[in-house]
């Protein structure tokens, strides 16, 4: 098995042993332990403690082995049942740490192997190749600017995931309100009249397509959206094609609110 470079192992050590989000000194200690990792510096911080576990440990094997049992192991949903709020910052720091090792954790605490930038220069290409793409579709230009090289350092769906987040905002300029997800849509697109409306409601086919916009709004921000962190902090194995599909669907809710009405309120 191929080795983790040092640059690799620090960002891993660091996602791990993050002061907010990551292990504590016990847990480090014991799946150092379960690992068959010694731990050479136990008294360090907890990010120098892993580093300096992990590369003692890869240079004496001369390989990562164990230090990718040490990652499955402290990434098992299980660890985390009485504190199921840790599971997914940790997660997504840690993603961000793997990025460039082809490597990801996904929702089930599962490793896998993924495509991922190399280099920055590798995200440059990819944002450059994903933004003309998107232009031959017409995407709205508040979509475009999030095709942007340190977003797509890790993979597609940060890119998405703040194309996603820049509705919210917009609902929240257009109408004044300061809610967000299922809230800040029913407050935006429901009652009657609703505050914005994206035609003239006259009819029941026009009320039932006001009706599924609004369902639609919910959807996309169920999907992007951790609701225990207030922000989503997942991150998902996202091909381009998937990515230039979702941008799409944002652009059609982005070109819906843009030419949605104020209605007066009563």
């Amino acid at each position: 098995m191929a080795s983790f470079t040092q640059a690799q192992l620090e960002a891993v050590a660091d996602a791990l042993g993050d002061t907010e989000d990551g292990l504590t000194g016990t847990e480090i200690g014991h799946l150092l332990s379960m690992t068959e990792i010694r731990d050479t510096d136990p008294s360090m911080t907890k990010r120098k403690r892993l580093f300096n576990a992990f590369a003692h440990d890869q240079n004496r094997r001369g390989d990562r082995t164990h230090i990718i049992g040490f990652i499955r192991k402290a990434m098992k949903p299980a660890r985390y049942s009485r504190e199921p709020h840790r599971f997914e910052p940790m997660r997504a720091n840690l993603n961000r740490a793997l990025a460039f090792s082809g490597l990801a954790i996904d929702d089930a605490g599962r490793l896998m192997s993924t495509t991922a930038a190399e280099t920055l220069t590798d995200a440059a290409r990819r944002a450059r190749e994903l933004r003309k793409d998107l232009v031959t579709r017409g995407v709205h230009p508040d979509v475009l600017r999030f095709c942007r090289d340190e977003l797509l350092a890790d993979n597609y769906f940060h890119a998405v995931l703040e194309a996603v987040k820049s509705v919210a905002e917009k609902v929240r300029q257009r109408t004044g309100l300061t809610d967000d997800g299922g809230g800040l849509v029913d407050l935006a697109f429901s009652g009657s009249p609703p505050m914005l409306a994206i035609n003239d409601l006259l009819t029941e086919s026009e009320k039932s397509e006001q009706k599924g916009f609004a369902n639609l709004l919910k959807g996309t921000f169920g999907m992007f959206r951790n609701t225990t962190a207030h922000a989503a902090r997942v991150n998902w194995v996202m091909s381009k094609e998937d990515a230039e599909d979702l941008f799409s669907l944002v652009s059609l809710i982005h070109r819906r609110i843009d030419a949605a009405v104020m209605l007066p309120r009563t």
